[in-house]
């Protein structure tokens, strides 16, 4: 580490400096880059080194630090977790040259695993950080087979050490036994204190390799994430992997071949910061006057419309989105400012998927596909902020898979498209394996918590003799809801999970079905085991019971299979005393008026609408959930 990017007053020197060099398009060589990401599970440091590695080397100046720098999202502070990957340039003095370090910021949670794999597709190394006192974790193990399987040099980290209840040696022991790491490659350092900075950095330097290509072969960048600016049209994050791209260029995109002119392209420091252009190993954005965002695709390959590349870059395997629900605006009329703020989300969020659908109930919304929970509850939330939007969301399902008589196969993500029951041969769902790591002491109570949700055991591997990593294989329906609280509550939080799909298998499932006066109400149908099915439907129409108001008629509330009802509740209807202004004379005057009533309650139960409100889906849906 260089005397310059210690001392306060020369941070604005060396900013000064590399703010000269993107001016004066001072291309970097590639043996002086290094493109690297971090990955670790939730909470182990990942984005507090970042902002070390930022403040260090001059990036940014003390004054302009602040905690979570390249979390800029609001829902990011507020949970303090990373949801989307942050890519920033910062340039490092060591033994005499300046490096260039391009670093992309990754999130921690299983349901965002996607925005890891697109950040190390973009890098050759990583730095695997581990927690000093929660140790090995499963989203640790995940990462690091991930990085594995991209053939990335891995860093392997210890990060926390300057806490009073650290475990360092007995951390590394468990990184040996599950990773087969090393113990002497290990680096111990603080992003929160400063410690072990400097060495975190000349490993980079020293054991992450060059990237390959070359400035004067055919362009060729890997677009790896975008966004939409308003006045600029859609802005592409790109990793140039060859040839050189230039601020004036004319570009295609090779996906749909359409064609652009630069206007401005630059590097995060952290911030947007423009330069004359972008060569073989370098990170960066583009902006080329794009309006239309579906011309713009992760994983598609930006060429030199004048000198094409042969063949595009290999790309990314498209995401499955597992999880689907409806999403429909309270206000009818905000249909269309859904329809846009879904589109301008799609951007930067190549794992999520929506179609237009409509519902009786509540009128006309979009189908969307989310890779977990959490990932549905953030694409919610930040639709609703950044839109102004007030949504409601269906009861979430899995995607299953169902063999018609006819031997066709049907892909199932909507409850409303299961075939009737005399047209299906075999229903499939979708098994997950996961591992759960948690300590030794807890594993019975998991394993009869994974018994009750139909899991099958595979095996128990221990890291020491106190934490373990307990397999299984589990419908994907009983692992979305609510396993990861249930494993908290009886591992004290001191358990986590990881999960990978590992195919289809046959089950006994079936659609319960919610009647409201006769009709079936598409948006709380549900695709649930039928040995749970009694339960959830008398569970649904004691709920919803409690939320419609009463009206002028008796209103049914049944819970059905097919044309099988397995639980129903009746509302009763609002009386009216007919017969007060009769006083004394003969009681047949009175069974005419309540004859005559009688009768036109049930004319009125014939043709009556029943009104279901938007706070009766909300109440049922939480209670589904």
């Amino acid at each position: 580490m260089s005397r310059l990017a210690l001392r306060p007053d020369a941070r604005h020197v060396g900013l000064s400096h590399d703010a000269r060099r993107c001016k004066k398009n001072m291309t970097t060589p590639n043996e002086l880059i290094r493109n690297f990401s971090i990955i670790a599970h939730i909470d182990h440091g990942k984005s507090t080194l970042a902002d070390q590695f930022l403040l260090k080397t001059g990036t940014i100046t003390a004054r302009e630090f602040q905690n979570q720098m390249l979390d800029a999202m609001d829902l990011e502070r507020e949970r303090g977790i990373t949801i989307r990957m942050h890519p920033v340039t910062i340039y490092h003095q060591y033994q005499g040259k300046t490096y260039e370090l391009n670093l992309i910021d990754t999130p921690g949670h299983v349901d965002f695993s996607y925005e890891v794999s697109r950040s190390l597709a973009a890098c050759e190394g990583c730095i695997l950080l581990v927690d000093s006192f929660q140790g090995v974790q499963a989203q640790t193990v995940a990462n690091a087979y991930l990085a594995m399987e991209h053939d990335l040099t891995i860093v392997p980290v210890l990060n926390k050490i300057d806490l009073p209840i650290a475990r360092p040696d007995v951390v590394i022991a468990e990184m040996e036994q599950a990773l087969a790491i090393t113990p002497a490659e290990v680096l111990r350092a603080s992003g929160k204190a400063g410690i072990g900075i400097e060495e975190v950095l000349a490993a980079i330097i020293e054991r992450i390799p060059a990237p390959k290509g070359s400035a004067d072969d055919p362009l060729r960048a890997l677009v790896y994430n975008s966004h939409f600016d308003t006045y600029k049209g859609v802005v592409v994050y790109v990793c140039v992997k060859e040839g050189t791209l230039r601020k004036g260029q004319r570009i295609r995109l090779l996906r749909d071949g359409t064609e652009h002119d630069v206007i401005e392209i630059g590097r995060f420091r952290p911030g947007m910061t423009p330069c004359e252009e972008l060569a073989a190993g370098q990170v960066g954005y583009v902006m080329a006057q794009i309006k239309t965002l579906g011309d713009v695709h992760i994983g598609d390959t930006v060429t030199d419309a004048l000198r094409p590349a042969a063949e595009a870059l290999p790309g990314y395997k498209e995401p499955k989105a597992m999880v689907f629900s409806g999403l429909y605006p309270v206000n009818n009329q905000d249909f269309e400012t859904l329809r846009e703020a879904l589109g301008k989300l799609r951007l930067n969020d190549a794992s999520f998927t929506y179609m237009p659908e409509n519902s009786e109930g509540l009128g006309f919304g979009f189908r969307c596909g989310f890779l977990g929970m959490l990932h549905r509850e953030i694409i919610q939330q930040r639709l609703e902020r950044h839109s102004s939007l007030d949504l409601v969301q269906t009861a979430p399902n899995v995607t299953y898979e169902i063999l018609t008589r006819k031997g066709e196969i049907l892909v199932i993500d909507n409850p409303q498209k299961v075939p009737d029951p005399g047209q299906i041969e075999e229903f499939r769902e979708p098994f997950v394996r996961i591992s759960f790591l948690l300590p030794s002491e807890n594993i019975g109570d998991l394993m009869q918590l994974c018994t009750e949700r139909r899991g099958i055991y595979l095996r128990t591997e221990y890291l020491s003799p106190a934490r373990a990593i307990l397999a299984y294989e589990l419908p994907l329906a009983e692992v979305i809801y609510d396993l990861y609280d249930k494993l908290k509550s009886v591992t004290h939080g001191y358990g986590t999970m990881d999960y990978e799909l590992i195919g289809y298998r046959p089950a006994d499932l079936v659609r319960l079905d919610i009647l409201v006066a006769g009709k079936r109400v598409d948006a709380l149908s549900t695709i649930v085991h039928r040995v749970f099915a009694d339960r959830r439907g008398r569970k649904l129409v004691k709920k919803l019971r409690g939320e419609i108001d009463r009206h002028l008629f008796a209103i049914a509330i049944q819970a059905a299979i097919g044309s099988r009802v397995i639980a129903r509740e009746t509302i009763a209807p609002i009386k009216k005393n007919v017969t007060a202004k009769c006083y004394g004379g003969d009681i047949t005057r009175k069974r005419k008026l309540w004859a005559k009533q009688a009768a036109g309650k049930k004319r009125m139960k014939q043709v009556g609408q029943v009104e279901i409100p938007q706070e009766a889906f909300l109440a049922v849906l939480e209670t589904d959930q």
